[in-house]
């Protein structure tokens, strides 16, 4: 459980919810299954477009109760503050500061036809300070704690229409530094709020030990691998850990990985022109993935304002790229475009409040990883 100053439910499992109330408020356990079925499944918009989890619309609790609830756990962990929409393809992109510390954070809502799809994020910034990537230059303010984690998916389920089908952890920062929060925050949203665990995607620019650490728990989730290079010399220009975690040893953690999970991998890998979208990069790249359980997702660079040098590849480039990998028996998908008006697509989160703050550094967060 959640230290005992704790201000909000939202983080708490049903069983911790419960034992919660029976401690502090003296009613039945059972009360807490009907609070977390209000917090987690039956979540309402309020009039400013923002999360409901005013206990006095639960209305199935005794009045009193409802009462002791808003005066002990009177807090959200976050607050809605602004929401730009794309008018092309109705991603939704949010942003909201924590009720703790008044930090900035972004989260995405991504519906299409078939389902809705949310990206959410783990910690303030990023440290990892990937050389495409903007949220990077934000450095690292802290990690989020679960129940800051969790409020994400309730401001976005609240703004949308349908319910939310599918999660993906590729906003703001690297879940595997804020490893214990997020492990935590993914079994409320498969547990509590009924988010099945294969619709779950977690990515990771490759800390080894907790990816090592995450195959252990067996989860059926999703591991995203952000490679972006085929070898050590490019890579490490691109996505400074590399200079920790090799990709031999990288890509050995994977092979542990599906040994121990039976899960196929994903791996992301960010097209950039004239720097790792050459057709030898190609043919190394299907040398790396031999007879390794997995797929490769492309995705043309999203232009920022903060990289001048990279630039998108043209069309005919990206299809010559895809070709050499899927000639040599590579399953090849490509990343769909959205929220690119908003500044809403991968690699392009970043919140002014907390732009060039300074960079812990890479090597330190990355050795702190377990």
């Amino acid at each position: 459980m959640q230290d005992s100053v704790q201000k909000s439910l939202t983080g708490l499992t049903t069983e911790e919810i419960s034992r919660l109330l029976v401690e502090e408020a003296g009613t039945q356990a059972y009360r807490g299954k009907q609070v977390a079925e209000w917090l987690y499944r039956r979540m309402m918009p309020d009039e400013g477009g923002g999360f409901n989890a005013k206990f006095s619309a639960m209305s199935d609790l005794p009045a009193q109760l409802r009462a002791t609830l808003e005066e002990r756990f009177p807090d959200q962990p976050l607050r809605l503050c602004e929401s730009h929409k794309d008018s092309r393809d109705g991603t939704l992109k949010l942003l909201a500061r924590t009720t703790v510390g008044d930090h900035a954070i972004e989260c995405v809502l991504m519906p299409d036809e078939k389902r809705v799809s949310v990206c959410l994020s783990t910690q303030v910034g990023c440290p990892m300070a990937c050389a495409f990537c903007a949220t990077g230059t934000q450095g690292l303010t802290r990690n989020l704690t679960a129940g800051e984690i969790v409020a994400q998916f309730q401001v976005l389920q609240a703004a949308s229409a349908r319910r939310i089908s599918h999660i993906v952890f590729m906003g703001m920062g690297e879940p595997m530094l804020n490893y214990d929060a997020t492990l935590r925050a993914i079994r409320i949203l498969n547990d509590e709020c009924g988010i099945a665990m294969r619709h779950i995607t977690l990515s990771t620019v490759g800390i080894v030990p907790n990816m090592d650490k995450l195959a252990a728990e067996n989860l059926q989730l999703t591991l995203a691998v952000s490679l972006h290079a085929p070898n050590d010399v490019l890579r490490k220009r691109l996505v400074p850990v590399a200079q920790r975690y090799p990709i031999t040893e990288l890509i050995a953690a994977c092979r542990r990985y599906v040994e121990q999970t039976h899960r196929r991998l994903t791996f992301e890998y960010v097209l950039l022109k004239g720097v790792n979208d050459r057709p030898e990069d190609a043919r190394e790249l299907a040398a790396l993935m031999k007879d390794l359980p997995a797929a490769l997702n492309i995705i043309p660079y999203n232009p920022t304002a903060v990289f001048e040098p990279f630039e998108r590849p043209e069309s005919s480039r990206i299809t010559l790229f895809r070709n050499i990998l899927e000639n040599a028996g590579i399953t090849v998908t490509q990343r769909k475009e959205r929220g690119q008006q908003i500044a809403a697509a991968c690699g392009q989160l970043v919140t002014e409040a907390n732009r060039n703050r300074p960079v812990k550094s890479v090597l330190t967060m990355a050795s702190g990883a377990v």
